[in-house]
């Protein structure tokens, strides 16, 4: 399905796609509204995006428009999408499977054409079995104990539709907390250190890609580079970032399973993860760890998650302590924090 306001654009981007036997063309639409018409009786596997539309921009629409496709893909083709702009940043955060500049009219054609076939054919076609996993009815969810530990460090991962859910967490988060945190969200390489620079912006605190051998500092906001895991490792009184760029389980890079399984070894029961909006089950291994070595797993709740996987996975597995919307679940990470009796 293609989406863009401009009518010469749509024939040109339908033409492009048209002449490769693997894609069909099901819809067009002029703006998101159309495209939210057209969502209710076709089924798509991906959809082609633009930004800048009259209405709702793509941006803004972009949430309703990965519900209503029950898992297509979107794929961000505009203007704006400048690589590592903050544009591509939020949309990709928003749940967009990638951003792609878009030329003008007049260079549709030649290496674009090529560049556009070849991010359709990564993104693939989407397994409708996980979507409709994602919409099964609720199993019952039994809570575990949140556990006497110190707060050593939080560990949040996320993936589709986890911007939101990230930002809400951190500013709930305490002003000051006196332990670092890890974030390994979804995104390509290329948009990390623009997503670092938000989510500094959002909460106040220093955030900035994790590198290998690097001290992890409290208050700190430690990304994983979209190219390799954060992992952690303890060296004597110190707390090490070690990137791994071995295959996961999930098959995800960054995963958050190798995220919460050295968080478990190096904290014990200092570890708390947070498990926040994203399709698939990673990170559900690495929960596993965590409360093995008496540490507490958390997990967004299904009303306040754009999409219900990765944090339904661990709440159905009996691993979380608490299912909640995300500045409900830092409040409740605030409970560990020790006030020094000096305050």
């Amino acid at each position: 399905m293609i989406v863009d306001d401009s009518e010469v654009a749509r024939a040109v981007l339908s033409r492009m796609v048209a002449v490769h036997e693997e894609f069909e063309i099901v819809a067009t639409a002029g703006n998101a509204g159309e495209a939210l018409d057209a969502l209710k009786t076709v089924v798509v596997d991906i959809i082609i995006l633009d930004v800048e539309m009259p209405g709702a921009s793509g941006l803004e629409a972009l949430p309703d428009i990965i519900r209503a496709g029950q898992g297509a893909r979107v794929l961000i083709v505009s203007s704006m999408a400048e690589h590592g702009a903050e544009t591509s940043v939020r949309a990709l955060a928003l749940g967009a499977a990638d951003a792609l500049p878009k030329p003008g009219i007049g260079n549709f054609a030649g290496r674009f054409a090529e560049v556009l076939a070849e991010r359709l054919r990564r993104i693939g076609p989407v397994e409708r079995e996980t979507v409709a996993a994602a919409e099964e009815p609720q199993a019952p969810i039994t809570l575990r104990d949140m556990g006497e530990g110190e707060l050593g460090c939080v560990a949040l991962g996320a993936s589709t539709g986890g911007l939101h859910a990230l930002f809400a967490f951190l500013r709930a988060l305490p002003e000051r907390i006196s332990a670092p945190i890890l974030v390994t969200q979804h995104l390509p390489a290329i948009f990390m250190p623009h997503f670092a620079r938000q989510l500094e912006s959002a909460s106040g605190r220093i955030a900035h890609v994790a590198e290998d051998g690097a001290l992890l500092v409290a208050e700190h906001i430690h990304v994983a580079p979209g190219d390799a895991h954060l992992r952690v490792e303890r060296d004597g009184l110190h707390v090490r970032v070690r990137l791994d760029r071995s295959r996961a389980q999930s098959g995800c890079l960054p995963s958050c399973d190798p995220m919460f399984d050295s968080l478990a070894s190096a904290y014990g029961r200092d570890a708390v993860g947070v498990l926040l909006s994203g399709m698939g089950r990673d990170g559900v291994h690495g929960a596993r760890r965590v409360v093995e070595e008496g540490g507490a797993i958390l997990a967004q709740d299904r009303h306040s998650a754009a999409i219900w996987g990765m944090p339904r996975a661990v709440a159905e597995a009996g691993l979380a302590s608490a299912v909640l919307p995300p500045a409900e679940l830092a409040r409740r990470v605030g409970q560990r924090v020790e006030v020094p009796s000096w305050k």
